[in-house]
This record gives structure tokens, C-alpha cells and sequence, in this order.
């Protein structure tokens, strides 16, 4: 085992977000790419950047104890590649500032965990997307995983709406605000109808772990919009349970040797992993390079998807087969995009919205 591992690896919920990330390395990383990750605190993937041979890593960690524990491990295992560290907030400092010539360097920046609490305020979104578009170079791709709001917000909102169906007998009985399977469970504050763009707090907790973490939701046509205004061009943003099923041939051996009960024999999701990956999405965004091709445009929204009493999601949902997981998408709706797979990180099929925003 790494030095680097995780101690609860062998939950499921760890061993499908591991192999998800690991995926998202092997897609992206390429030999002497120059790699900037954000929160990269504890350094769980150093072996991976090493195995992609890339040529210069950068750190960047709020947290000063999870800067210094992977120095240590870099500067003991003697990497391939080239390491440097700095220790700040990327949603609150410019990191312009922090870095001057090293900006607009990185072929590659990555945030494999902590993206959602950057969305606690707009503020702090908007400068996260500021600071990853001064690192990237021209043509250089942002990217990582998230939770899956779609999903865990279509699942909120038809536990609410079976409270509110159930006689006032029975409702002393059920927590609406509680999303719950054998694998987690979701706690919301307090009840809402409607999707806040920012500041939206959850908890999640994982069977396998002592404690729940406190995440936000992050709305995607805002985290869009937001990195536009930054120069960030849209690519995809797609659940995982998509993205396994998209990337089968390449990567069901990986997961195969992730531990049992994950993947049946043919490398088809079991219902439990299902159920997990689909909590989380990936998330892809471009610099565009005018000097090579003519840039990746994000469509333009409708000007009216910025209206304040329009701009909250409305979870609705469809079938009640999630466990299957593969039923065929239907089309989604938002302004011009709505032919694109993924666009709102939709989850599996029976939670897609099935109207446009």
C-alpha cells in the first residue's frame, strides 16, 4: 500500500470515487504535461501523476499540515517529476499574486475534492474560477468531480413531496429533509422549494464513515456562467455513473480489481455502486487557444435563465428504475443546449429533469 493511501479505501463509496478520479487521470494526464491540483491536501494521487509520466506538479492546499505531509512524500519517493507547493485558499486569494511568473503555465488543473464548498458564496466560486483560468495555459483543460446536484437535489425534493403526500398521522414518522439508502445519507438544513444558486448545505454520510462532511450544491448553469466570465469555455459535465458507462472497455478492469461486489462479469454496475457513483459528476472546462483552433464556445443562455424567479431548479423525476441505471437519457432542456449530454450533471435516468430550466 502507498504511503499516500487512504485508510478507508475499502468502503464501496471509497473505492468508486478512487477509481473515478484515477480515471479522470489516465483520460487527461499525458507525459510532461504540467499539472496544477487544487485541495490536493493528503496527496492520494501522487502515484498516478507518476505513472502518466507528467513533468511538473503544483500543489496548492489550504491546509498547511496536508502541504507539508505531501512534500514529505514527494521529496521521499523521489519523483520523476518536478514538485512545488503553496499554501492558500484558491476561492479567496488571487493567486496571482502568490505565484506572479509561475501563472498561465499549467497545462492541466484539477480539483478531485472540496470543489462544492466553493459555492457557498458566489464570491468564492468566481474567484476559484478567476485563479484556475491565470494558471491555465492557452488550450489547457480544467477538470475534477463533484457531487451530483441534479441528483441529490431530485432525490430532496421527492422525499419532500412524499412527506407532504403522507396523512398527518404518519408524518411524525419521516424526515423530510433526509435522503436515505443502505449505502448514505443526505440531511438538508431546512426546507426549500426552490434550488438556491449559492449557499445550499448538505450533509453527507457514508455507512462506512464515523462522521458526515458539510458540503454546498452546486449549481451548474451558474458554475458555467461563472466560468465563462473567466475565460473558461464549457466541455462537459457528466454523471459518473455516465462516464463509467461511456468509458466500460477502457476502465471495468480497474474496477474489477478495486475489491468485489462493485461490477458484475461483464463490468455492468452493480445496484449499490450504481446508487454511489451517481451522488458525483465530472466536471471538464477549456482555455480556448485562438493561435491553434477556433475556440470551444459555450452556447449562450438565455438571458431570461438569469432572472431571479427563474433561475432555481425545479426537481422533478421520472421513473422509479434507478437501480438499473440504463434506460435510454431523455433530451434536456437549457436554452441552446439542451442536445448535450450532461449538461446539468443529470444523474441517473429516472432523476433527470424533464423540463428546461
Amino acid at each position: 500500500m502507498s504511503q499516500l493511501a487512504c485508510p478507508r479505501t475499502e468502503s464501496t463509496h471509497h473505492r468508486l470515487h478512487e477509481f473515478a478520479k484515477t480515471a479522470l487521470i489516465k483520460i487527461f494526464a499525458h507525459p510532461y504535461a504540467s499539472v496544477c491540483e487544487l485541495y490536493c491536501g493528503g496527496g492520494l494521487y501522487m502515484d498516478k501523476w507518476d505513472e502518466a509520466q507528467i513533468g511538473h506538479y503544483m500543489g496548492i492546499d489550504v491546509s498547511s499540515s496536508g502541504i507539508s505531509q505531501i512534500r514529505e512524500a514527494c521529496e521521499s519517493q523521489r519523483k520523476a517529476y518536478t514538485s512545488e507547493f503553496f499554501e492558500l485558499d484558491p476561492c479567496l486569494e488571487n493567486i496571482e499574486m502568490h505565484l506572479q511568473e509561475k501563472t498561465n503555465q499549467a497545462d492541466l488543473v484539477c480539483c478531485l475534492q472540496h470543489l462544492q464548498l466553493c459555492f457557498e458564496t458566489e464570491e468564492r466560486a468566481r474567484k476559484l474560477l478567476q485563479n484556475v483560468s491565470s494558471l491555465l495555459k492557452p488550450g489547457g483543460y480544467f477538470f475534477g468531480i463533484t457531487p451530483d446536484s441534479s441528483t441529490i437535489w431530485a432525490k430532496y425534493q421527492k422525499n419532500v413531496e412524499a412527506y407532504h403526500n403522507k396523512s398527518s398521522s404518519m408524518k411524525p414518522n419521516i424526515v423530510p429533509n433526509c435522503i436515505r439508502s443502505e449505502s448514505y445519507m443526505i440531511t438538508f438544513e431546512v426546507e426549500e422549494e426552490k434550488f438556491p444558486l449559492f449557499g445550499k448545505k448538505y450533509q453527507l454520510k457514508f455507512a462506512s464513515d464515523i462522521s458526515g462532511e458539510t458540503h454546498c450544491l452546486v449549481h451548474f448553469p451558474s458554475f458555467i456562467r461563472l466560468a465563462r466570465e473567466a475565460g473558461l469555455e464549457y466541455v462537459e459535465i457528466q454523471n459518473l455513473t455516465e462516464f463509467y458507462d461511456d468509458n466500460r472497455a477502457q476502465f471495468a478492469a480497474m474496477l474489477m480489481n478495486s475489491g468485489p461486489n462493485l461490477v458484475d462479469p461483464r463490468g455492468r454496475l452493480l445496484p449499490r455502486s450504481f446508487d454511489v457513483l451517481g451522488l458525483y459528476t465530472t466536471f471538464i472546462f477549456q482555455k480556448p487557444d485562438p493561435d491553434i483552433a477556433p475556440p470551444i464556445m459555450t452556447p449562450l443562455l438565455p438571458e431570461t435563465s438569469y432572472n431571479h424567479d427563474e433561475r432555481e431548479w425545479q426537481g422533478t423525476s421520472r421513473r422509479d428504475d434507478e437501480k438499473n441505471g440504463h434506460t435510454e437519457p431523455p433530451p434536456l432542456g437549457l436554452g441552446k443546449i439542451n442536445d448535450q449530454k450532461g449538461i446539468l450533471g443529470p444523474g441517473p435516468a429516472d432523476l433527470r429533469f424533464s423540463e428546461a430550466l
